[in-house]
């Protein structure tokens, strides 16, 4: 996708090599009313989805699948690439990119979409979004953790 795509949502393609976590759009493999299956991210990385609202992100052997917006207010929330973190625009709330909250005026971390893994894909429930203050157990469980090998 073209470089001016990305500068709309506050983020730009970057090279693998010289970023610790690539910021880039993804589209489905296929999508229903309740869910949307995406290709098993091959390397660490945030693939946004804007269409579902979906950012599917894989960092240190695991894969998380994001609501797109701040849960504080809902803006939608940008990939700072120099400090590895997301962080809401609008009131400057801080999240690691697991989701877990850093700082701000948010109060939790980022909601999280119910996941799984089959074979070499991923299913995102986009019916069920897991608060961290709400559901911290399902929060801690929306992880697909991947193994080597």
């Amino acid at each position: 996708m073209a470089a001016g795509a990305l500068a709309v949502i506050g983020v730009r393609p970057l090279d693998a090599e010289t970023s610790p976590l690539p910021v880039g759009f993804v589209e489905p493999l296929t999508a229903t009313a309740m869910s949307v299956t995406y290709a098993l991210p091959a390397t660490d990385g945030v693939m946004i989805d804007r269409r579902h609202e979906v950012m599917l992100t894989r960092w240190q052997q695991s894969i998380y699948a994001f609501a797109l917006a701040c849960p504080h207010q809902k803006t939608a929330l940008r990939w700072i690439e120099k400090d590895t973190r997301f962080q809401c625009p609008k009131h400057k709330s801080k999240y690691q990119p697991d989701g877990t909250f850093i700082s701000g005026k948010a109060t939790r971390g980022m909601d999280r979409h119910a996941l799984r893994r089959e074979g070499e894909t991923i299913v995102v429930d986009t019916a069920v979004l897991h608060r961290q203050d709400a559901n911290p157990s399902g929060w801690s469980a929306s992880t697909v953790r991947l193994t080597d090998g």
